[in-house]
């Protein structure tokens, strides 16, 4: 398991103190420091609204002392919950997303919480959707309350992607001590052989092979980890949506067999990442990005 820096994007919310929990624990069993990142925005609207007459522009000394205090309180409380953890909180000024994005290239993790301050009930926050696209390094989006001995789940295809999913799935569940469940979909016949017997039609063991090899090297790597890998008809987003119900950790690539190079997510991401009821790490493989 890498042990480069976890960065946790941080902005006072429940979420992102929910994240904060998220990423302490993981330092706790991988030896990583943390830094709490906060984005600090009003500088880049500070000028235009000091054309607008007013007797002062926000922030004032109140709200900048009240940051501080939060770094300090944040700190303080990691210090008491996780005392091995190396912490520290960074200020900074700018949009949240490509500061984050930024500051990736040299992380092991990104941390989110699936929604920030002003984030409408039920979306996920326009933070969360940027980092995931764009990062340079793993990100997970914290949502959820499963237990601890819950599965890893995660689902490849024959992307060149799988194999860095696989093998970031593979790190979580040997680190935790829990199962890992790989589940490869292929998506139901539809349009003009819809209705015919190929509807029903099982993965042929040929059509599973590339999938079998993929796994069996990757635990030849960690033996240690209980394994279960299923070849299964139905749509990707739709059999690991229903997988992160019995979940910790749903882990996917930020693009598949079927996306546009350069695009921001995968169809399948996408859904997942909106829909999962558990916490979902987004996996970019960088060297074939």
């Amino acid at each position: 398991m890498a042990t480069n820096k976890i960065i946790v994007g941080y902005d006072r919310s429940s979420d992102a103190r929910t994240a904060a929990r998220w990423a302490l624990d993981e330092a706790g069993r991988t030896g990583a420091p943390v830094e709490f990142l906060y984005a600090w925005e009003w500088p880049l609207w500070a000028p235009a609204a000091s054309m607008i007459p007013a007797t002062s522009v926000w922030p004032d000394s109140e709200t900048e002392d009240a940051i501080h205090r939060m770094r300090e309180d944040v700190v303080a409380a990691a210090k008491q919950s996780h005392p091995g953890v190396q912490t520290t909180f960074s200020i900074v000024n700018g949009y949240a997303a490509p500061i984050l994005v930024d500051r990736s290239a040299n992380a092991g993790i990104v941390v989110l919480g699936s929604r920030g301050h002003s984030a409408v009930a039920g979306l996920m926050g326009s933070v969360s959707v940027a980092v995931t696209a764009h990062a340079h390094c793993p990100v997970v989006v914290v949502r959820g309350h499963a237990g601890p001995n819950a599965p890893i789940v995660t689902g490849v295809d024959d992307s060149a992607s799988s194999s860095a999913t696989l093998g970031f799935a593979f790190e979580q569940a040997a680190v935790r001590g829990v199962p890992l469940r790989v589940i490869r979909a292929w998506p139901p016949v539809a349009g003009l052989w819809e209705g015919t017997p190929m509807v029903t039609r099982a993965v042929t063991a040929e059509e599973r092979q590339p999938f079998d090899a993929l796994v069996a090297a990757w635990h030849d790597k960690y033996p240690q980890v209980e394994l279960s890998a299923e070849a299964v008809v139905e749509h990707p987003a739709a059999a690991l949506a229903l997988a992160s119900t019995t979940a910790q950790l749903l882990v996917l690539g930020s693009r598949g067999r079927g996306a546009v190079r350069g695009m921001l997510l995968g169809s399948v991401s996408q859904h997942v990442l909106r829909h999962s009821a558990c916490t979902v790490a987004v996996v970019h493989d960088v060297a074939g990005a």
